[in-house]
């Protein structure tokens, strides 16, 4: 069955030209012209994915994400840029979005990101389950993961992540003690090659220690290895 993607951009060049590039990639395609609309229709059709530009007439994109996951809709995200919306771009993926591309984009490329994309958020977890399977739940201080439930918990608490930040917590639960490298998290989590673009790891990293950290300036669980990348350990005692 063909995967359903919505576009929500309001220039109709683009909207019709992403259509037909993902109709041909055997896409089923929406298309919406206004942030209302596009939220609208997101919760009504429950696409596979969501193409999201932010600067969209009557609720721009930053707002349609919040309050997709303030509805807690966890459609996977690929936000549309422009050149000058570094400010959007980190807000865009603090709010939950999995990726961004900046305009002018290559077709093509759209396409193979949201594959890229839909393939992570349908087999990673999938993956990290059978590859701890001796294990339901990890366990580190007050940190429990449950891969297999989708879930994450401090103490008592269930944590409210997006499954972006939940796949980054399964990778990082899965190598805890091990120094990963941005690349490495990339690769692993993302699957795609963002040409040395490490700061969507930084964004999704911050978000988390957000979500898990008493101080997220002095963190206990994940911890940053200057120069090197990340690493998630046991909180020690005298910390």
């Amino acid at each position: 069955m063909s995967k359903k993607i919505l576009v929500v951009d309001d220039e109709q060049s683009i909207s019709t030209l992403l259509q037909y590039n993902l109709e041909q990639a055997g896409f089923k395609v929406i298309t919406a012209l206004d942030g209302e609309e596009g939220l609208r229709i997101c919760i009504q059709e429950e696409p596979d994915l969501l193409v999201l530009d932010l600067m969209l007439p009557k609720m721009d994109g930053i707002e349609v994400c919040k309050q997709l996951r303030q509805r807690k809709i966890m459609v996977p995200i690929l936000m549309l840029t422009a050149k000058d919306d570094e400010f959007d771009k980190v807000l865009g993926l603090e709010l939950g979005a999995d990726d961004y591309m900046t305009k002018p984009f290559s077709p093509r490329e759209v396409v193979a990101r949201i594959k890229a994309i839909l393939r992570r958020s349908q087999s990673h977890v999938e993956a990290d389950v059978k590859e701890t399977e001796e294990s339901e739940q990890v366990m580190i201080g007050d940190l429990k993961v449950l891969p297999e439930h989708y879930e994450a918990y401090y103490g008592k608490e269930r944590l409210d992540l997006t499954p972006k930040e939940f796949e980054l917590l399964v990778y990082l639960s899965k190598h805890k003690g091990r120094v990963l490298t941005r690349d490495q998290l990339l690769s692993a989590v993302w699957n795609y090659d963002f040409a040395g673009d490490t700061r969507i790891v930084d964004v999704h990293i911050s978000h988390l220690r957000e979500k898990i950290e008493r101080n997220t300036k002095k963190p206990l669980y994940i911890k940053t290895i200057r120069g090197l990348g990340y690493k998630l350990e046991e909180p020690k005692m005298n910390e």
